[in-house]
């Protein structure tokens, strides 16, 4: 019950719907309930006798008929289409509230998720909702008022007969109530297409390394596996839901005979009139009518209640990364940094960094070197705070960015990925995307700066160019300039570069750390690279060994001192000599 009242608590804006249909549903009701008992006073004016007598009123009663007929046609559209508006507007809130909760979870909850599997929280599970606002709920509560309705009717009719109309009833609970475990397999059903959603998604994204490695028919068999588990799954729920069709079609006609044989005989016995037996048959399809009803509300009620099992665990999820209590807004910084005895990992075992402690003066342009793992792009994620430090004090401006509202923090920021994310849209609007309400203007000066305008430019729609989904129309090279330029237009205090250079040319590399030493000065840079040449001109080039700070300093020092950096110099050395020749 606690996640039925939390979706109702949630579809509060859509209540006036909700009560238009449940009244419409109402009406419906009393209605359906008035019809067996004016046919009753059709078919007692034909016992006695007086038929011809009578015809005027059988004329007008049957014209009541019609009349409540098309009033019950009306009330059922209200119903239908109402309760559909209010349903399908909650689940397009709950979509927008999981995506919006999904954008405040922190990296560490993404660290094991497939993107397939996070869609399928958002489209799938919440479409259960629809059935369980519009139909099984509503229905449900219908069904109990119809059932309260015909037996007080059928007690002023026949007490007696009522009593044993209502024996099969009690079997019928019971069998409803042993059948709860079909939530469990609708539970494992979005489980199950959620995993196939994940494999489609990373399949689709990798389409050109399956063809290429002639993988198609062992990613063939995944998918049809995990299709299968799916259809298994929801075979295994609707196993249970058959076998509740039938056992409640057989109790409710069983209650059909006891009005056959004990009608009769009541008849003879007590003077109940032929009328009386025939409402009465009419009122026990009333009566099983919504008893049958449970087959499709259970299992429409399994459904939707397992969808909703999966959604509020996403949102009763707490973000790793949130504002604190006492988080404040900062306005824009000088761009000074400092990593004060930090230390990380991502689990407890395998710490990535040890006691990190080093300054970053505004407008300095400092480099972090070393091998691969050692920690280079987890400090720009500290840094972002897409993570936080285990131990030690990272600050701005002598401010802790734990101190920090994570809004005004990222204000201070621009980031350029080595795996560099474009959106499906054109080029002008992937550069403007950290810069709302950018100019034409200001859009070509940072393409410019990203040494990326000539080649937008000559392009038969230039900046209007759509590149497709992540940029797949631009090389690795055009995409990392496109990203460089939406970081320079968003002009904020710290630049961190990320492997910027990693995917483009010597003379291209070149260009870019040209455009990156006419902006040098004007903000923080935060240079991570591998290549080493393109971090020459670093104001200081900080060195990691195992997590730690082997050496810093300028190129010209750490050469001098023949250490950790000069050795990574001279292999790199080699590596340019050895490719030449080849």
């Amino acid at each position: 019950m606690k996640h039925i009242l939390r979706l109702f608590k949630m579809a509060r804006p859509w209540y006036k719907y909700l009560v238009i249909s449940t009244l419409a549903t109402g009406a419906s009701i009393v209605i359906t309930l008035i019809v067996p008992y004016v046919t009753k006073l059709i078919i007692a004016l034909m016992e006695s006798g007086e038929y011809a007598d009578a015809m005027d009123t059988v004329v007008w009663l049957s014209l009541l008929l019609l009349g409540l007929f098309a009033l019950k046609a009306v009330c059922q559209f209200l119903y239908g289409y109402l309760a559909h508006v209010a349903s399908w507007r909650l689940v397009a809130r709950v979509r927008s509230d999981i995506y919006g909760h999904f954008q405040a979870l922190s990296m560490h909850y993404y660290q094991d998720k497939q993107t397939g599997q996070l869609m399928s929280r958002v489209i799938n599970d919440t479409a259960t909702f629809e059935s369980l606002i519009a139909h099984a709920v509503p229905e449900l509560v219908s069904n109990i008022v119809m059932l309260a309705g015909v037996l007080i009717i059928m007690l002023t009719i026949n007490p007696a007969l009522t009593g044993l109309v209502c024996i099969p009833i009690p079997f019928l609970a019971l069998i409803s109530f042993l059948l709860r475990r079909i939530r469990k397999h609708f539970r494992l059903g979005q489980e199950k297409i959620a995993e196939l959603n994940g494999i489609l998604q990373d399949n689709f994204s990798g389409m050109k390394e399956i063809q290429v490695f002639n993988k198609q028919e062992h990613e063939l068999d995944r998918v049809g596996r995990k299709a299968g588990e799916f259809s298994g799954a929801l075979i295994k729920a609707l196993f249970y839901s058959g076998i509740l069709n039938p056992v409640v079609g057989f109790i409710t006609s069983a209650g059909t005979v006891i009005i056959l044989i004990a009608g009769p005989l009541l008849a003879l016995h007590s003077g109940m009139s032929i009328a009386d037996v025939v409402a009465f048959l009419l009122y026990i399809g009333l009566l099983y009518g919504p008893v049958s009803q449970l087959t499709r509300m259970v299992e429409d009620m399994q459904l939707a209640l397992a969808g909703a099992e999966r959604v509020f665990e996403v949102l009763d999820t707490e973000p790793a990364i949130k504002d604190a209590p006492d988080a404040k807004d900062v306005e824009r910084l000088s761009g000074q940094l400092s990593f004060e005895d930090v230390s990380f990992s991502y689990k407890d075992d395998l710490p990535v960094l040890e006691n990190i402690t080093f300054d970053v003066a505004p407008g300095e342009m400092v480099a972090l070197v070393g091998p691969t793992g050692v920690g280079k792009t987890t400090m720009s994620a500290l840094i972002t705070r897409f993570y936080d430090p285990e131990a030690g004090r990272i600050s701005m401006d002598g401010i802790d960015l734990r101190q920090m509202t994570l809004r005004s923090l990222r204000e201070q920021l621009s980031l350029v990925l080595q795996d560099v994310f474009l959106f499906n849209g054109t080029i002008s609007e992937n550069i403007a995307y950290g810069c709302e309400g950018a100019t034409t203007e200001q859009i070509r000066a940072a393409a410019t700066a990203a040494c990326i305008a000539g080649y937008i430019e000559s392009l038969p729609e230039g900046y209007d160019t759509v590149i497709g989904e992540r940029g797949v129309r631009l090389s690795g090279g055009q995409k990392q300039r496109v990203s460089i330029a939406r970081s320079v237009l968003r002009n904020s205090p710290i630049l961190v570069l990320d492997e910027a250079t990693s995917s483009v040319d010597t003379e291209t590399e070149r260009a870019i750390q040209q455009a990156i030493s006419e902006i040098a000065g004007t903000r923080t840079l935060i240079v991570i690279a591998h290549r080493l040449s393109t971090i020459r001109s670093a104001d200081k080039i900080i060195v990691l060994e195992n997590g730690k700070i082997a050496e810093w300093g300028r190129h010209e020092e750490l050469m001098e001192k023949d250490g950790a950096y000069a050795r990574l110099c001279r292999v790199q050395n080699v590596e340019t000599i050895n490719y030449s020749h080849k």
